[in-house]
């Protein structure tokens, strides 16, 4: 009878031959939420052990770095144009409802070209993907920077969303596919730490690059100086490894996309906890995007602030989502890391504390916004604080419900459906509210307040009193509180499906079957 293979190559035969000796638990993985032991129906040899990893090698920091400062830049450059917002909409004369447009057509191209980019990213070359992708957004923000016509501007601007798309879904792959256990969440928080401080980044470079240049497009020739830099460290330094080479499962054969799609679909945990990152990506939009000009409304109302600019409020606003996202990413990451030891389903439950939480916090926040400036930005710092712990979280579940052949497929479907509800629209429907309730709030509000000279035609607002203006802005913002907690909730459900869909998917990547008991 003619010998069989063993189905891990030699290479990954050998790691595995170097874990620890027996007797001791060969997965301390931290994405294991249940126990290798018999009690959980789930044997403790059902799949190979990934390899152990005593420590990170100079190239694995190396490629890290590189996807950090790709990730950092990335969100720099979606948030300058909110930074300079204020000019951008005086310049091409332009209300609340087409300045929300901006980044509504950046998201949506955003998210319509993501699945392309997964579909690509489990089946060929992610370097080069990922290197054609920085220098897309680079050279479309560029040139954007130079058109004098807001329709050009807008296109540009979609453009960008095609590129920045290209990264996004397979930057988080590479990282599952170096790390496994414990190192993978330390990583992945490293990864998602630059997204809060990009975007406080982006506010600042924005603001101060165009007042340093006297012209908001200055504000938006930073970033692609520095893509072009990712571009050739990601061409010539990353190491791009092969999928499911840190967890052993290099033997991974790709099935077709529809079997992809289908198998996603009826993942239980992977479609609640996306539903509530979706959540997550609506209440960010939002606040990213008006958030500045909200602040600097409501503080204009204070006396002796009247002529406060937009761009200290920028400096002040990126300050805040910079530190907010040092503290919050991590301690997220590490609450999980501590908690899931004993509470297999800490993950998603801390995901939906932290919306929960967050959503009272920002709500006090527009509320003293007119009264005490520091207050206010003391209960925005707790309020994205309690945001960010969601970041890594979401993104190490997506990871250890999914088996490695089908997680840049699943990215790409995350990032479409949480920017198709979430991000591609909270910032037009939060600018088009505002407007509508321009027209609405003078016959609303006591008129010993607020005082306004609305004309209805042409749909222009004319004389719109400061009172006006903020108040429409504020009530338009209270929906970011409610999706807030419509997200808690989502996560809650996430929760009692979490333990059973990682068991599934871990017993899935080794190809062995698993019986509906130990599923449910």
């Amino acid at each position: 009878m003619p010998t069989q293979r063993n189905p891990l190559d030699t290479k990954h035969s050998l790691q595995i031959l170097q874990m620890e000796p027996k007797g001791i638990p060969s997965n301390s993985s931290n994405q294991q939420l249940v126990s290798g032991d018999e009690s959980d129906g789930y044997p403790s040899d059902s799949s190979p052990s990934p390899r152990l990893q005593i420590r990170v090698s100079r190239t694995e920091w190396v490629t890290v770095a590189i996807l950090c400062f790709v990730n950092l830049i990335n969100y720099m450059d979606r948030f300058t144009v909110a930074g300079v917002l204020e000019d951008i909409q005086k310049d091409f004369g332009i209300g609340d409802d087409k300045g929300g447009l901006l980044q509504t057509v950046f998201v949506i191209s955003y998210m319509v070209f993501a699945p392309l980019f997964g579909y690509y990213g489990d089946r060929y070359s992610r370097r080069a993907i990922m290197a054609f992708g920085v220098f897309l957004w680079g050279l479309t923000t560029l040139l954007g920077s130079f058109m004098q016509d807001y329709h050009w501007f807008l296109l540009m601007r979609g453009l960008v969303g095609i590129g920045e798309a290209s990264y996004s879904t397979i930057a988080p792959t590479i990282i599952s596919d170096l790390f496994v256990n414990d190192m993978r969440s330390k990583m992945l928080a490293l990864f998602y730490f630059a997204i809060p401080v990009g975007s406080g980044l982006g506010y600042i470079i924005g603001s101060e690059t165009a007042r340093f240049g006297g012209s908001w497009h200055w504000g938006l020739r930073v970033t692609p100086v520095l893509g072009i830099i990712a571009v050739l460290l990601i061409l010539f330094v990353m190491h791009d490894p092969e999928r499911g080479e840190a967890e052993g499962h290099t033997q991974l054969q790709h099935t077709d996309y529809a079997t992809d799609v289908k198998d996603l679909l009826s993942n239980r945990s992977f479609m609640w906890s996306t539903l509530g990152f979706t959540c997550v990506a609506f209440v960010a939009g939002a606040l990213s995007w008006w958030g500045p000009i909200f602040i600097l409304n409501g503080l204009q109302l204070q006396p002796g602030m009247e002529n406060l600019k937009l761009a200290d409020v920028s400096l002040k606003f990126g300050i805040i989502t910079m530190v907010s996202g040092i503290v919050g990413v991590p301690l997220g990451a590490t609450l999980a890391q501590k908690l899931r030891v004993n509470y297999p389903r800490a993950d998603p439950l801390i995901c939906a504390a932290g919306l929960l939480i967050s959503a009272p916090l920002l709500f006090f926040a527009s509320i003293t916004v007119t009264k005490n400036a520091v207050l206010c930005y003391i209960l925005i710092f707790l309020g994205e604080v309690a945001l960010n712990l969601n970041w890594s979280i979401v993104a190490d579940i997506l990871l250890y419900v999914v088996v490695p052949t089908r997680r840049s497929t699943a990215e790409a479907f995350q990032i479409l459906l949480s920017h198709a509800l979430g991000d591609a629209g909270s910032p037009y429907l939060v600018g088009l509210l505002s407007e509508y309730l321009k027209t609405v709030l003078p016959n609303t509000v006591d008129s010993g307040i607020i005082a306004a000279n609305v004309t209805a035609a042409a749909g222009l607002i004319d004389e719109v009193s400061p009172e006006v203006k903020f108040h429409s802005l504020q009530y338009a913002l209270f929906t970011t509180n409610f999706v807030e907690i419509i997200g808690g909730l989502f996560f809650v459900l996430t929760a009692l499906y979490i333990v059973a869909d990682k068991r599934k998917a871990d017993v899935a990547a080794t190809g062995k079957s698993i019986s509906r008991a130990h599923i449910l």
